[in-house]
């Protein structure tokens, strides 16, 4: 193996090595400027043309040097994108590099192909898309940092959501991209200019209405709902020695946050610092804690079942668990080894964890004492909150709010956070409805359907990360119809494949002619 690997590093650097250094500059200015458009500095506006470098660096290339200018396009902004996984596995995280630059590389390579026709205004951006849609889901999936998710603070742009997902939104970027590139090289003039114009146009118009709109529709049901922010340090949460120190911070947040009188209070992912099942006594502190309080808690927690574990979601009222959630898209490399028979050196790259995968698309309930009415609530636990189907999936079986309980203590001081944050935002957008966050150390609060960041915990210098604090909202709980988005999920990929055969044929036709 390290063989290959060595063969595979020789041809990578002597094909380097004929690349011009120009080609190479603008693939480094490209992968910046995307780079920027995302958090921290969130420069969301370089995602607009941040391909044109690397558009004018694919003049004249085909084939595999395309390919490999994408490539190297890839790898420098994947770096500066994933650079914060190093704290959980170095050698994992340049495997997931080069792997996830594979995706630039191959739109790299079809890219001089679709550009020759006035289509492949339609028919690249659909290439971009189709290729974020297959990263998202081979390999049990990989949807961090979208094209879209750049976008999450461009409120207007983003509302679109509601009908084609960020699919929609990485569509229209790429649209953009694209024209600026047509227009340089071929002016003003460049035939679609004007469908590209009316098409962003159009999108804002939507936007600024939905905005509006959301904004006038006043809500019957509201929980009144307080999220933790308890900033346990990784090394200590499941350090033994530690548990009084956790349980501690936990009750005193706890009582805070109940002098608010919530309806609900929330705790991180595996806030608890034992495990149901095997460490009960921890348990019953949570229970009397909750008798004294008197409000319903939901608290993150791994329960072994059967010694079978799960990352899970645990409901306690009146001092007793009274529902759960067992966490349904498991971490890969992180909670289990996909094909672990196939692949047993993985354990050796990355550390693994041993969670089962749960079964069922659990709805909670707490009453809004004003009106004695049920509102039913669902929780995404960790990442679950980047899968777009499986929001959708809660919000059809009646979630009339969603919850992201996650714990990014793993990536210390570093832009996941607010990476992860992007695609709470879109998930709120997507199905029109409010999503509360409760992250060990940040970002923690709440989101309104239109993907306003409405509150965060935030300490007195006004940092969100890495510090403790309660966030209390009455969040306005669904009752409207769903949104397109939610009804009919996905049917934006397979318009995306047929624009692509489309544009190959009349790619083919204009190469014949």
């Amino acid at each position: 193996m390290l063989r290959t690997l060595s063969s595979v590093l020789q041809f990578f650097s002597s094909s380097v090595l004929q690349l011009k250094g120009k080609s190479l500059i603008l693939c480094f200015l490209s992968a910046i400027l995307l780079a920027l458009s995302f958090p921290r500095a969130s420069f969301w506006i370089s995602a607009w043309f941040g391909f044109v470098p690397l558009f004018f660096a694919l003049e004249n290339k085909s084939g595999g040097r395309a390919f490999l200018l994408g490539f190297i396009t890839g790898i420098i902004f994947w770096l500066g994108t994933v650079y914060w996984l190093i704290h959980v596995t170095l050698p994992g995280t340049v495997l997931l590099v080069l792997y996830l630059a594979l995706y630039f590389g191959i739109f790299a390579f079809v890219f001089p192909y679709l550009l020759p026709t006035n289509y492949c205004l339609l028919s690249i951006p659909a290439t971009w898309v189709l290729l974020e849609y297959i990263r998202a889901h081979l390999f049990t999936g990989f949807p961090w940092a979208l094209l879209g998710h750049s976008q999450y603070l461009n409120l207007p742009v983003i509302q679109i959501s509601d009908i084609f997902g960020a699919w929609g939104v990485s569509f229209l970027l790429m649209m953009a991209n694209v024209s600026l590139y047509r227009i340089r090289v071929y002016g003003l003039r460049a035939r679609g200019t004007a469908i590209s114009l009316f098409c962003i146009l159009a999108v804002i118009t939507y936007g600024y209405y939905q905005m509006y709109h959301l904004a006038a529709v006043p809500s019957r049901l509201r929980l009144k709902v307080c999220v933790i922010q308890a900033n346990i340090p990784q090394e200590k949460k499941w350090d033994k020695n530690a548990v009084g120190f956790i349980l501690d911070r936990y009750s005193e947040l706890s009582r805070e946050a109940s002098l608010k009188k919530p309806d609900l209070i929330i705790w991180p992912e595996a806030a608890s610092p034992g495990v149901l099942g095997e460490d009960d006594w921890v348990f019953e502190e949570f229970f009397a804690l909750n008798k004294r309080i008197r409000i319903p808690m939901l608290i993150g927690a791994v329960v072994r079942e059967k010694d079978i574990y799960y990352n899970s979601a645990l409901l306690i009222e009146e001092g007793r668990i009274t529902g759960r959630y067992d966490k349904l898209h498991l971490v890969p490399f992180g909670e289990y080894v996909p094909l672990k028979k196939f692949l047993p050196f993985l354990e050796a790259v990355v550390p693994i964890g041993d969670i089962a995968r749960g079964e069922e698309y659990t709805i909670f309930k707490a009453v809004d004492p004003r009106s004695r009415t049920p509102v039913s609530f669902a929780v995404l636990n960790c990442f679950e909150d980047l899968f777009p189907e499986l929001s959708r999936q809660f919000v059809k079986k009646g979630a009339q709010f969603l919850v992201n309980i996650t714990n990014d203590a793993w990536y210390k001081k570093t832009s996941a956070s607010y990476q992860h944050l992007q695609a709470s935002v879109f998930r709120a957008v997507e199905n029109r409805i409010y999503l509360a966050r409760s992250a060990n150390t940040g970002i923690s609060g709440f989101i309104s359907p239109s993907g306003i960041i409405v509150s965060r915990v935030r300490d007195n210098a006004g940092r969100d990360i890495f510090v403790e604090g309660c966030s209390t909202l009455a969040v306005p709980a669904k009752e409207d119809s769903q949104s397109i988005y939610c009804r009919l999920g996905d049917f934006f990929i397979p318009a995306c494949l047929l624009s692509i055969f489309y544009g190959i044929i009349r790619a083919r036709r204009k190469n014949e002619k």
